[in-house]
């Protein structure tokens, strides 16, 4: 099938406050799922991209409707591994101006964190499959998961797959007695595409730009010049290296915008000054599921690819949940330059 794409990683159950409650307040929670990849996935989808989504799910009406909610939206969902006993949970408080948005995480032991190595036969999952990704999330869950991840990666590596990887650090989620920069190494070495946000090369390698406060409210791109070529030394691999630039002026109040490295030019896309934040939860991932369509799409066109990513995340942060739910020509008609949100009629 052309240009099918496979995403590996954890879906979980989403449990957000209403509105802007606190966790103290609610007495009631609003139910999604979600998750790194599986985000990616169901933006592809919406794109018109085949796409398979694979993980490990508990076999039971939770996890059912997990998988029925990535069906919902065309993600296939014929490879997932059936067994464990829960799925992931995740608490969302959505924070307002300078009240910062809060996450818990009730996922320890889930499905996929005690999945075994060999339980996913790549091979058959890999075939006619042009592209893979994965993200930095996968790993941090548990030592079997970094391990089927490797498995996932050296397989996509043997077929001539490419690999794309999120680095997507998350403080919270090492816990089993390894750090992201004795894991991610081995990973990322098999990846032809990088994607970070302005925080995670420094996180998981040490790799920081000279002199950005993100929390000024602006961020500049050719600061991140250095990271990139830095990651690509690291990770020769690598054919494009790109970041996310997000500037937090508050919670509800954001610029956006990205840099893409190709090893010989630095792209920057459009900046966007997002004022009204609906919710922020996987914009990183409608990111990085619109740079994957832009790519696979505007083949040669690297700069287009870019400021379709960056246009599509813009748009997801004005839809509730984790999934980036709009079409190829809703992000063309922004990347236009219309912004207006006038009535389609």
């Amino acid at each position: 099938m052309k240009n099918k794409v496979v995403t590996f990683g954890e879906i979980m159950l989403r449990l957000s406050t209403p509105g802007y409650e606190r966790f103290i307040q609610a007495t009631e929670f609003d139910v999604n799922y979600g998750g790194g990849e599986a985000n990616v996935a169901v933006s592809l989808a919406n794109y018109g991209i085949p796409v398979e989504f694979v993980s490990r799910l508990p076999k039971n009406d939770i996890g059912q409707a997990a998988a029925a909610s990535l069906r919902k939206y065309n993600v296939g969902t014929g490879n997932i591994v059936w067994g464990g006993e829960r799925l992931g949970i995740y608490f969302l408080e959505t924070g307002a101006v300078a009240r910062a948005s809060k996450v818990v995480y009730d996922r320890a032991y889930s499905s996929i964190a005690t999945i075994e190595p060999g339980s996913i036969n790549w091979d058959e999952v890999f075939e006619d499959v042009t592209w893979f990704h994965w993200t930095g999330i996968t790993p941090a869950l548990s030592e079997n998961t970094a391990k089927v991840c490797l498995e996932a990666i050296k397989a996509a590596n043997k077929k001539g797959i490419t690999v794309s990887t999120d680095l997507n650090f998350r403080k919270n989620l090492w816990k089993y007695g390894k750090k992201a920069s004795e894991v991610m190494p081995e990973l990322v070495e098999g990846c032809d595409v990088i994607l970070g946000n302005e925080e995670d090369a420094e996180m998981v390698f040490g790799i920081k730009p000279q002199g950005v406060d993100v929390t000024k409210g602006h961020v500049e791109a050719a600061a991140y010049q250095s990271v990139c070529e830095q990651l690509m030394a690291r990770f020769p691999r690598a054919k494009k290296v790109i970041v996310t630039l997000r500037g937090s002026i508050n919670a509800n109040h954001n610029t956006w915008s990205g840099v893409l490295w190709d090893g010989k030019q630095l792209f920057k896309a459009n900046d966007y000054n997002i004022t009204h934040i609906v919710d922020r939860v996987g914009g990183g991932d409608s990111f990085m599921g619109g740079l994957i369509y832009g790519l696979i799409t505007y083949t040669g066109d690297d700069h287009k690819a870019l400021n379709f990513a960056v246009a599509a995340s813009c748009l997801k942060h004005t839809i509730p949940g984790d999934f980036n739910l709009v079409t190829v020509e809703e992000v063309e008609k922004l990347m236009g330059g219309d912004a207006s949100g006038r009535v389609s009629r």
